[in-house]
């Protein structure tokens, strides 16, 4: 079996990630809209690196919820230069990842790679798996994420493992 090409490496669609400043204000302001409910992101992460370098300050707060088949999650930076705090820095709040769900960090990334993007920040999960986005905001202001989740779960956020 040959190598994944891009086209498939991007198909399983998981969610939009929206930065904000405020989560309490912004979870407020999407349950008004009927977005809802949030839940607390469910992944450890681990050996964050930002630009390739380690990054081990680095905190945000996430909180995901479903709209139908569609993820919405919201970020908010708290410490450290993360990608994140840098975007909302300069370009203030909304819009900022697609992220995709991928069996292989590892081969995605290479993929990825290979393609012309440059990895602008990864982590590991604690469990196994593990997190990448990439430089892909060039055209239409949006980064590309991939999602690797550790064996046992099947969501980003809440409780829910497959082992139920």
């Amino acid at each position: 079996m040959g190598k994944k090409g891009l086209g498939e490496l991007l198909s399983r669609f998981h969610h939009v990630g929206v930065l904000v400043k405020n989560m309490d204000e912004a979870v407020e302001y999407y349950r008004g809209l009927g977005i809802g409910p949030f839940e607390s992101f469910n992944l450890v992460q681990i050996d964050r690196k930002v630009y390739g370098k380690p990054a081990p300050d680095v905190k945000v707060i996430a909180k995901g919820a479903q709209m139908g088949p569609i993820g919405f999650e919201l970020v908010q930076p708290v410490s450290g230069k993360s990608v994140q705090k840098e975007w909302l820095e300069r370009r203030g709040e909304g819009i900022n990842h697609l992220a995709f769900l991928v069996d292989d960090i590892e081969e995605a990334t290479s993929i990825m790679v290979e393609a012309g993007f440059k990895v602008i920040s990864c982590a590991k999960n604690k469990g196994g798996g593990g997190t990448a986005y990439f430089d892909t905001d060039k055209i239409g202001g949006v980064i590309i994420a991939q999602h690797e989740l550790p064996p046992g779960v099947n969501r980003l956020w809440g409780s829910e493992t497959s082992g139920e």
